[in-house]
């Protein structure tokens, strides 16, 4: 007898069929959309900067009030399969969005390698770069622009 080949869920099911829990687990944690971000009013072009919101554990990348988001940050995201043609915003090493775009998860997603380690390790997480919003004014956010050069972030002049 010839044992049946397992194949992961993700490469199985798709996006619009994936239960919640499904869905929820390909979030790879790495804070990128806790991120804020700046939009230019006339081109709509959208420019991620290193700070981000107070509600993240930047140490941990994960928001300290993930079940109750939306309440506490009236502009926090949530990403759904439905929107899934609009992920274009997203940095390129977005497991939602690299899976939307090649079938597949990156070799280095927690649910492909069983921990965080590899992201950790090739820098793809915020806690190293981010701070919190709250230490900066407002006004200086555009000091704080970034652009993704292969996941990792690099100053973008916004000017």
């Amino acid at each position: 007898m010839i044992a049946k080949r397992y194949e992961p869920f993700w490469r199985t099911t798709s996006l619009f069929d994936m239960s919640k829990d499904e869905w929820e687990s390909l979030c790879d944690g790495c804070g990128k959309c806790c991120l804020q971000k700046l939009e230019d009013e006339d081109t709509g072009e959208v420019v991620y900067t290193d700070l981000a919101c107070e509600q993240l554990d930047i140490g941990r990348c994960q928001c300290k009030v993930y079940a109750t988001r939306q309440e506490k940050v009236a502009s926090c995201i949530t990403l759904t399969p439905e929107q899934i043609d609009e992920f274009d915003w997203l940095p390129d090493t977005c497991s939602y969005r690299v899976l939307k775009e090649t079938g597949d998860l990156p070799n280095w997603h927690p649910l492909v390698v069983g921990s965080q380690r590899e992201m950790l390790r090739q820098g793809l997480t915020v806690r190293d770069y981010a701070i919190s919003e709250n230490k900066v004014e407002e006004e200086e956010w555009e000091t704080h622009a970034i652009k993704w050069v292969h996941g990792m972030p690099k100053p973008y002049d916004v000017a």
